[in-house]
């Protein structure tokens, strides 16, 4: 099983490992060379049946669910190369993608929100998310990998930003239709 993330404002795409996957709510304890984390809020779909190269048109048929959830990023890795990017997607417990996941309906409405918190504060909110948008996703990113039954993908939904450093403890929550997805701590 794979995470293939298109990561925000880009047309290529890269894959998480399973390891990475966290949606049990655990609290995080980063490595010692860790002394930060940055996040960026994903929406992402389960694949339903396996496929390359998928057509614009029929891009609906390869997912069953979708669900919000955000990315973290350690600090440390990010210093603007390509290698540095690469080994801070593959950090354990990385991609919180909580389950379970929603009906692709939840999405048209337009009304329904995704919100994150952060030590109780509010720090993202979005509406946005279409099924279009994972359809497109899918399109594009099927055209570099083959996507497998069980495989997440994961579109970005805005830039990295800060969210958390040593010292201390901060708690991360998101809500979405007004229901908790998760809650954990990362605790330095």
């Amino acid at each position: 099983m794979n995470i293939i993330v298109r990561p925000y404002g880009s047309g290529y795409c890269l894959c998480r490992p399973d390891t990475s996957w966290e949606r049990e709510n655990k609290d995080i304890y980063p490595p010692d060379y860790v002394s930060g984390y940055m996040w960026a809020p994903v929406l992402f779909a389960r694949i339903s049946k396996a496929g390359k190269c998928i057509g614009q048109r029929f891009a609906g048929r390869y997912y069953d669910a979708v669900g919000y959830g955000i990315l973290l990023y350690p600090s440390d890795l990010l210093d603007g190369s390509p290698e540095g990017y690469a080994c801070a997607s593959c950090i354990d417990h990385t991609s919180v993608l909580p389950f379970p996941m929603y009906d692709r309906v939840t999405l048209e409405s337009g009304t329904n929100m995704f919100e994150v918190y952060r030590d109780g504060e509010e720090i993202y909110s979005t509406s946005e998310g279409s099924e279009a948008m994972i359809e497109d996703a899918l399109t594009r990113i099927s055209a570099m990998v083959s996507l497998r039954i069980g495989d997440i993908a994961a579109i970005e939904l805005a830039p990295a930003a800060e969210l958390a450093e040593k010292p201390g403890k901060t708690e991360v929550a998101g809500k979405f239709c007004g229901n908790e997805l998760f809650r954990f701590n990362i605790i330095f």
